[in-house]
């Protein structure tokens, strides 16, 4: 390794960042600085060019496209309405009620659109304004619904999760699909238990309790999105289909199904379309230079320095995760969740491995840590959309945000150190 190039790499990327160069580019430019160092300008260039369609030259990531496709319309079609629904039914009656809708709404929305962006704008947009005019903090509100859209990253279809398949080297799809339920659920229960302990100490209402008929009729309504994770996921597993493939039935079921509720006019199909383009032209980029800079550091041999330094301190298993858990908040902070994953896999995952971390399991506790990350400032997208959507300052929203990461950081470490939370679907479904 050319300690050059890794002072090049580390330093151009941090003053990039500092200056307010948005990721992506930093990300680019800071790979480019760097193998300028050994090489020629043009050759340079050309290098990181290549490597940026390379890294786009993948089947399995037309699955993102077509994902977000289907969140766009979920959140344009009705969709979220009757998922939001048919939370409140179940549970609006407790106190505190609201919030738990809003939790399990996010988990319910989130996993089927596999869009934490989009679960944070549909929930918050439709659930904020009614739990503040029943006496809610606008800021507590704001902060559920932050937290609790990150759940839809982790509890499958998840975009992430197949670009840690391409960043991992190929890790199967449908393994880390099926892991992400437990630790998915674990984490929106844990949330549950800080809105029920906020909503006692509060004091804030109970909704009108709901019949069983009344439950009853919002699942059927609700059931048709709900049957959607059934046919992407059951697919998949059951190996009728791909990823990319149930990628594009979900795009066709989702789109039949807002046809079928009639909610979707010209005007929807136009924002969707044009939504659907400029997040994917976001997502690409980034992917894009994120895999030059995973070229770059493997080409000055840090992945490996890392694994020999890590090693170094201890060989020992909940050592070396507990360090790579806390290196992992840390890059959450500062960058985005698709370069992270990128970058930092191939650095990460030599360690685990050699200490006999399943890939599958590493798949998941990484998606988590990076999970917090997006409601952290100063990057935090969904922590910015969160608090825009709900009209709310940042330094209002910090408190009660803490108690909810911390109940986050708990599902953390249990997902961890129990890697049969993680493994025990994939290995029973085999």
């Amino acid at each position: 390794m050319d300690n050059l190039e890794v002072y090049a790499l580390v330093i151009s990327f941090l003053l990039l960042l500092i200056a307010g160069v948005p990721v992506a580019y930093s990300v680019g430019l800071a790979s480019l600085v760097t193998i300028l160092v050994n090489i020629d300008a043009m050759p340079a260039f050309t290098t990181i060019a290549q490597r940026m369609a390379t890294g786009l030259d993948s089947f399995s990531l037309l699955a993102i496209p077509f994902f977000i496709l289907a969140g766009q319309i979920m959140n344009q079609g009705g969709i979220a309405h009757r998922l939001i629904a048919f939370a409140k039914a179940l549970v609006g009656s407790f106190p505190g009620g609201l919030a738990y809708v809003n939790i399990i709404g996010a988990m319910l929305f989130g996993a089927i659109s596999g869009s934490a962006m989009a679960a944070v704008s549909a929930i918050g947009g439709t659930l904020g304004p009614r739990m503040e005019k029943e006496g809610y903090e606008k800021s507590y509100s704001a902060a559920v619904n932050i937290v609790s859209s990150t759940t839809g990253l982790v509890i499958p279809p998840s975009n992430i999760l197949i670009v840690y398949s391409l960043a991992s080297g190929g890790v199967s799809i449908a393994a880390l699909f099926l892991a992400g339920y437990i630790p998915g659920l674990l984490m929106g229960l844990a949330l549950m238990i800080v809105a029920a302990v906020y909503a006692k100490v509060k004091g804030y209402p109970r909704g009108e309790k709901s019949t069983l008929g009344h439950i009853f009729n919002t699942f059927i309504h609700a059931l048709p999105s709900l049957m959607m994770l059934v046919v992407v996921i059951g697919g998949i597993v059951i190996g009728i289909f791909t990823a990319t493939e149930a990628s594009g039935i979900a795009v066709l079921y989702t789109f039949i199904l807002s046809m079928i509720y009639k909610e979707l006019t010209l005007e929807k199909i136009r924002q969707i379309a044009i939504g659907s383009v400029g997040t994917t032209a976001v997502v690409a980029l980034l992917i894009a230079c994120s895999m030059s800079m995973s070229w770059v550091m493997a080409y000055a041999d840090i992945p490996q320095a890392v694994t020999a330094g890590l090693l170094s301190v201890s060989d020992n298993p909940i050592v070396i995760l507990l360090l790579i858990n806390l290196l992992l908040l840390a890059v959450g902070i500062f960058m985005d969740m698709t370069p992270a994953v990128l970058i930092f896999t191939p650095i990460f995952l030599p360690v685990v491995t050699a200490i006999g971390i399943d890939p599958v399991h590493f798949g998941i506790i990484m998606v988590m840590n990076l999970c917090i990350g997006l409601c952290t400032p100063p990057v935090g997208s969904v922590l910015f959309v969160g608090i825009g959507v709900a009209g709310v300052s940042l330094e209002k929203v910090i408190k009660p945000l803490i108690p909810l990461f911390i109940a986050m950081v708990i599902v953390l470490l249990l997902v961890t150190y129990i890697p049969e939370l993680s493994l025990f679907l994939p290995r029973w479904l085999e």
